[in-house]
């Protein structure tokens, strides 16, 4: 008889092969304890974090903190029901308009996880007769939304408005709604997407435009509110989702528009519907969260100089780093081989990264993905850099001869 899990035989070997190569599973890392938003204890020893999208360090927020006691004391833990039943507490309608206002726009919905908030709008707002045009470098809650929708999926080019445009051109179906899905900052590599042109196409041929600000909320734009303020075409954005779980340091999910109808979508939105809403302490802290950011636009500047600092040392050292200076900066190897034992390397000498390893990589190539805090102080960032030179030396990974003549 077949096993349930045969299907997963191959992941298995794959597994045992990454653990072989470095003594260690990078996908079931323990941070014991932390210590501060850029400090925790993984194995006993005190570690660098250079792999958790807490962009603004607000994970560790004492307003953030003491809004979640307060909530839970006066409201208790959790909702017990979904926001279409008993799970929408006032607090809940209260954050909606604190993130519509922040948006300047009319209306928000707030899910339970970012993942949901993809996976419900783009299902929803894309039925069987309509078309899906994604980039073709999209996180998977994009990808699942567009599996969960009836549409027709179309992939274009990773941050490519030409392509997108001729694709659309070549679709026999002048009448039919078109939904483009972009994201602001891409998550494996840190591309920065061109919100300005894809605008300009969406505004040619009539589509639709969701941008996906999960890693561009709070960092780009003069108020944080994300690429599409940060190129200013945000009045060009149809929809607007992202997560709480990056620069406010929280869990769930949000979408913001100007559509009236968005109210309606919350009555067709299957990952909104039937779960349960977030509880009142996570509710008060992302408000509590927001606040603070609102009231802190030098943690932005701080960010970006800290992104800055991190890329020109790795560029200093040789590696392949990313071509944009953002908050999420990949070091590309060239071989799994070197880059299973390289991040082992970094973990043992005191910095945690994300290991990213191909089919799941953009070029088929291994990435050590980096994400940089605004709470980074400069000597965190320059042991970490010496680290990363250290690590590369000890497992034979190829430096620039420009740094190592310096």
């Amino acid at each position: 008889m077949a096993s349930l899990f045969s299907k997963y035989e191959g992941l298995a070997g794959s597994l045992g092969a990454v653990v072989a190569a470095g003594g260690r599973n990078p996908f079931a890392v323990v941070i014991e304890k932390p210590l501060s938003s850029t400090v925790g204890v993984i194995e006993g020893r005190e570690t660098l974090l250079f792999g958790t999208n807490n962009y603004l360090g607000l994970s560790q927020s004492m307003r953030a903190i003491k809004a979640a006691q307060a909530a839970a004391e006066a409201c208790g833990v959790g909702t017990t029901g979904s926001r279409i039943a008993n799970g929408t507490q006032s607090l809940h309608r209260q954050l909606e308009r604190k993130i519509a206002d922040f948006f300047h726009r009319r209306d928000a919905m707030v899910f339970s996880t970012g993942y949901q908030a993809n996976l419900g709008m783009i299902s929803a707002l894309a039925g069987k007769d309509d078309y899906l045009l994604l980039d073709a470098d999209s996180h998977a809650s994009i990808y699942d939304g567009s599996r969960l929708s009836a549409a027709q999926v179309i992939r274009f080019r990773h941050n490519d408005p030409d392509d997108l445009y001729k694709r659309i051109k070549r679709l026999d179906a002048p009448d039919a709604a078109k939904l483009v899905v972009v994201e602001g900052i891409y998550s494996m590599t840190g591309n920065v997407a061109p919100i300005a042109e894809f605008a300009a196409v969406k505004k040619e041929t009539g589509a639709y435009l969701l941008v996906d600000e999960a890693h561009s909320f709070g960092v780009l734009g003069e108020h944080g509110r994300g690429s599409a303020e940060a190129e200013g075409v945000e009045a060009d954005v149809d929809f607007i989702v992202g997560t709480f779980s990056k620069s406010l340091g929280t869990v769930g999910g949000y979408c913001v528009s100007d559509h009236p109808e968005l109210e309606l979508v919350r009555l067709n939105c299957r990952p909104y519907m039937f779960t349960a809403s977030l509880p009142p302490e996570v509710i008060a802290a992302t408000a509590a969260a927001l606040e603070e950011m609102q009231e802190h636009p030098e943690l932005r500047t701080q960010l970006m100089d800290n992104a800055a600092r991190l890329h020109a040392g790795f560029v200093r050292l040789g590696l392949n780093a990313s071509q944009r200076v953002s908050p999420v900066i990949a070091v590309t190897l060239e071989t799994v081989e070197q880059a299973i034992p390289m991040w082992n390397r970094l973990l043992e000498l005191g910095v945690y990264v994300n290991l990213s390893l191909p089919p799941a990589t953009p070029d088929s190539r291994p990435l050590l993905r980096c994400s940089v805090m605004a709470t980074h102080t400069a000597a965190q960032i320059d042991q970490a850099l010496e680290i990363f030179r250290q690590a590369a030396e000890d497992c034979n990974v190829p430096l620039s001869a420009k740094e190592t003549a310096a």
